[in-house]
């Protein structure tokens, strides 16, 4: 049943939490959260990275074995996102020459990805190769197979980390007694996930903001262009809090999620707002947004620095996702801040093409929009297929001749004498013992065929 179900699984490591996920895909292409399990990280991963192997291994271990408690089911692997600071994507340029004018083969286009697939980055890996534009002469193309020509250009957007990070995951999954089905590039699933079709084909940057990072991507014509991780997340914001106010990190988180705003469109009607704190404290409701829209402000020109020179191409504007983008007036402090004119959009609530089953809740805030996404991108069953044995059907009914009246004739029996059958073993019941059943049956069988050549005989 569970093979018939396709139960899929993700995993995230993220900064404050790693969470699990389980979903049927539907017949219209639909997915159906059936379980969600997640427990707090902060101990054990640091800006998307793994800072401690054994606690990230336990704490895989529990949050896996709680999601297989509510689904009730083994797993056996899942799909993990790939995210972090280290993670980035880097142009790579490939030129060729030819003595003669020559017909562009899918085999030449394999023998570009391989030379570029060799390029070696320091103390980093490629985990994703994206395919550019081909330049031949002054022309751009997507497609040049089959043209000929003297010159071209091959450009390729490689998404690169540090080999730790690959590494040290699966060292954990492994380790907490799973398989990893397939390391996904995160910011790539939310990207299909989040974007549609318009807004990557006419010009979009997305930007995701987490809690100790915020990942930012530029599509156009259907092409990722780049793709850029900034140190920079709502924890900032937090700590700011908790500093300036000599508080603890738990009672500044509070007070930014209450109070916090990216821009204050009016602040005198804040200006006389008291807010009390621990200690019998007090601040202005307008000190407090200072000082998270200082913070803000910071993320928000940092966004835009990344995608400040495709500005002309941005034609669908930018998208927020992420927990800490769904701060009040987020769109209004972009546009204030960075005066592009470019539209906004901050995506709230579960993607329409995600649904729950009875009986589970998942939150809403923004924060689980990259492991949904990780969900949507899986095609394998994660659970563990154990196989039943078939039990042989006895047939009950006679069909031919019966054997045990065959056998009993053969050893000289009279077939008549049905209380010489058995004789000298255990009486069973006869409800009990198909053989008795056929047994009885041909007496039965026998007593018919003799009344019918008495028959005859009289006649």
């Amino acid at each position: 049943m569970a093979a018939e179900k396709h139960t899929i699984v993700a995993l995230e490591l993220a900064t404050t939490s790693i969470r699990a996920i389980a979903g049927h895909r539907m017949p219209d292409g639909t997915m159906q959260v059936l379980a969600f399990a997640e427990e707090n990280a902060s101990n054990c991963i640091r800006k998307g990275i793994i800072d401690n192997i054994d606690k990230t291994t336990q704490a895989i271990s529990r949050v896996l074995g709680q999601l297989s408690l509510q689904l009730g089911q083994t797993i056996s692997r899942v799909y993990v996102g790939l995210n972090g600071q280290s993670l980035h994507s880097v142009q790579n340029r490939i030129q060729r020459s030819f003595s003669e004018k020559k017909q562009i083969t899918n085999a030449l286009i394999d023998e570009l990805m391989d030379t570029n697939r060799g390029v070696v980055y320091t103390d980093s890996q490629i985990l994703e190769v994206i395919p550019q534009e081909y330049k031949v002469g002054n022309r751009a193309e997507t497609d040049i197979v089959g043209m000929q020509v003297e010159q071209m250009e091959a450009n390729f957007l490689n998404i690169i980390a540090r080999n730790s990070l690959a590494e040290n995951i699966e060292k954990c999954v492994n380790g907490a007694g799973f398989e990893v089905a397939e390391l996904l590039i995160t910011p790539l699933a939310l990207g299909d996930t989040i974007l549609n079709a318009a807004e990557k084909r006419s010009g979009c940057a997305i930007a995701d903001i987490g809690a100790d990072t915020t990942t930012v991507g530029f599509y156009t014509k259907n092409i990722l262009r780049k793709l850029v991780v900034i140190p920079l997340g709502g924890n900032n914001v937090t700590m700011d809090i908790a500093k300036c106010l000599k508080t603890e990190i738990e009672e500044a988180e509070m007070l930014k999620l209450k109070y916090g705003r990216a821009w204050a469109e009016n602040q005198d009607t804040a200006c006389n707002n008291i807010i009390n704190y621990s200690h019998d404290r007090e601040i202005s409701e307008s000190s407090l947004i200072d000082i998270i829209e200082a913070r803000y402000e910071e993320i928000l020109c940092n966004i835009w620095a990344q995608i400040e020179d495709d500005n002309d191409k941005l034609t669908s504007g930018i998208v927020f996702t992420g927990g800490a983008a769904q701060v009040r007036h987020l769109s209004d402090a972009f546009s204030y801040i960075t005066k592009c004119g470019k539209q906004t959009r901050v995506v709230k609530g579960l993607p329409s093409d995600i649904n729950t089953a009875g009986g589970v809740y998942i939150p809403d805030n923004g924060r689980l929009n990259s492991i949904l996404a990780l969900l949507m991108h899986g095609d394998q069953n994660c659970i563990v297929q154990i196989s039943t044995p078939s039990t042989p059907i006895v047939e009950s009914e006679p069909s031919g001749e019966d054997t045990t009246t065959a056998g009993q004739t053969n050893s000289g029996n009279n077939p008549d004498d049905g209380n010489n059958a058995g004789e000298g073993e255990p009486e069973v019941p006869a409800e009990d013992t198909p053989k008795k059943k056929r047994s009885i049956w041909g007496l039965l069988k026998k007593a018919l065929t003799d009344d019918d050549e008495e028959e005859t005989t009289i006649s």
